[in-house]
C-alpha cells in the first residue's frame, strides 16, 4: 500500500509539473533567468571590449572582466533556487528544499567574494606586466596579497553569520588564545612582521641584485612573501631567506647604484721617468672623450706611489652603465686604449724586477786548483 500511494503521489506530482501552473510558473523563471544572464553577458562584454585598449580605463577593465563570469554563474543559480521555493510552495513535504534560503544567502557571499578576488588579480596583472604602467612591483604584489587575505577573513565571518555562528565569542576566544599562539609560533609572527617592514621601507624589489656582507646571501630576488623572501644566488640556485633575517643584518642593493666603479693601479719602469708626465695626460684626455664614462663624476688620474720597481699610477672614474656585462666590455675598452697610450710614449710597463749594481773597481776572478 505504502508503494502504491507513493506512486500515486509521483504521479499527481508529476501532472502538476506538466499541466498544472507549477509548470508555466517554472517555464516563465528558466526563459527570466537565461534572458537575465544572456543580456548580462552580453552588456559586461561590450563594455569590456570598449574598454580594453584604452590604458586609462583600466580600473573599469579590470572591474568588468572581474564581473563577468560570476555575475553570469549568480543569475543562474539564483534562478535555480527560485525554482526551489516554488517547489516549496506547492510541495510542502520536500522538506529539504528548505536549504534553499541558507544556499542563497551562501551563493552570494561565494560569489561576491569571488569578484573580489578576480578583480584583485586582474588589477594586479594589469598593474604587473601592463605597458604604460609604472609601480613599484613589490607594492603591487604586497598589497594583492593583503587584499586576498582580507576577502577570505571576511567571507568566513559572514558565512559564520549565516549558520547564526556568534563571531563575537570566536573573536574573544581568538584574544584569550592570542598569547599562546604568539608564544608557540614567534618566528612565524616575526617572519610576518620582518616581511612588512621590508614592504613598508623598501630596501630590496623583485628583481633586484642584493647581497649581505654579514652573511653569504648574494643574488637576485624573484618573489617576497610573508614568511620567506626566495632569491636566485648567481649559480642559478634557490636560496630561502626568513623574513626575520633582514631586520638583524645589513643590506646592499648594488641594483640602485648610480654608476659602477673602475679602479685600477698601473705601473711603468723607472726608465721612462721623463715619459709619466705625457702618459698621465693622454690618459685623462681619453677619459674625458670616452663616451662610456660619466665626467659628473669623480675621475682621477695621478701619480700615486714609488714602488719598488715601477712608478705606479692610478686611474679612478666611474662608468654610466651599472649592468655588469656591459661595465666589463666598458673597463676592457679603457684598459685597451691605456696599453696603447703607454706605448705610444715609447714606455713600458713595470714588473716585479730587482737590479744588481757592481762598483767598477770590484772584479770577479776564478780560482783554479790544479790536481
Amino acid at each position: 500500500m505504502k508503494t502504491e500511494n507513493m506512486i500515486q503521489n509521483m504521479n499527481e506530482w508529476y501532472d502538476d509539473l506538466l499541466g498544472g501552473p507549477l509548470f508555466y510558473q517554472l517555464l516563465t523563471i528558466l526563459i527570466v533567468t537565461v534572458s537575465i544572464a544572456f543580456i548580462s553577458h552580453f552588456i559586461i562584454n561590450k563594455l569590456a571590449q570598449k574598454l580594453l585598449n584604452k590604458p586609462k580605463h583600466f580600473w573599469e577593465t579590470s572591474f568588468f572582466i572581474a564581473l563577468h563570469t560570476p555575475l553570469v554563474m549568480l543569475i543562474v543559480f539564483l534562478g535555480v533556487l527560485f525554482s526551489a521555493d516554488v517547489f516549496r510552495f506547492h510541495f510542502e513535504k520536500l522538506s529539504f528544499l528548505a536549504l534553499a534560503d541558507p544556499l542563497r544567502n551562501l551563493a552570494i557571499i561565494f560569489f561576491v567574494a569571488w569578484f573580489g578576488w578576480r578583480f584583485t588579480k586582474a588589477l594586479q596583472a594589469r598593474y604587473l606586466y601592463k605597458t604604460g604602467v609604472t609601480t613599484d612591483k613589490t607594492t603591487v604584489l604586497a598589497i594583492g596579497k593583503l587584499a586576498k587575505t582580507m576577502i577570505i577573513i571576511i567571507s568566513g565571518i559572514m558565512i559564520l553569520q549565516t549558520f547564526n555562528v556568534q563571531v563575537t565569542g570566536i573573536l574573544m576566544f581568538g584574544g584569550v588564545g592570542t598569547a599562546a599562539l604568539a608564544f608557540s609560533a614567534k618566528d612565524l609572527l616575526a617572519n610576518f612582521f620582518g616581511g612588512l617592514i621590508i614592504y613598508m621601507d623598501k630596501p630590496f624589489a623583485v628583481g633586484d641584485w642584493i647581497r649581505s656582507p654579514d652573511r653569504n646571501i648574494e643574488g637576485v630576488v624573484e618573489d617576497m612573501g610573508w614568511r620567506l623572501t626566495k632569491i636566485r644566488t648567481f649559480d642559478k640556485r634557490p636560496l630561502y631567506v626568513p623574513n626575520s633575517v633582514f631586520n638583524n643584518i645589513s643590506i646592499e642593493n648594488p641594483s640602485r647604484m648610480s654608476n659602477r666603479r673602475l679602479q685600477h693601479k698601473i705601473g711603468v719602469r723607472y726608465q721612462d721617468a721623463d715619459k709619466i708626465k705625457k702618459i698621465l695626460t693622454d690618459i685623462e684626455q681619453m677619459l674625458a672623450t670616452h663616451p662610456d664614462i660619466d665626467n659628473r663624476q669623480l675621475t682621477i688620474v695621478k701619480l700615486v706611489e714609488f714602488a719598488p720597481s715601477s712608478l705606479t699610477f692610478m686611474v679612478y672614474a666611474f662608468t654610466k652603465t651599472t649592468d655588469w656585462a656591459k661595465f666589463q666590455a666598458v673597463q676592457q675598452d679603457v684598459l685597451l686604449k691605456i696599453i696603447d697610450i703607454v706605448l705610444a710614449n715609447q714606455a713600458e710597463f713595470a714588473f716585479p724586477s730587482t737590479t744588481l749594481y757592481i762598483p767598477d773597481k770590484m772584479k770577479v776572478t776564478a780560482n783554479t786548483t790544479d790536481n
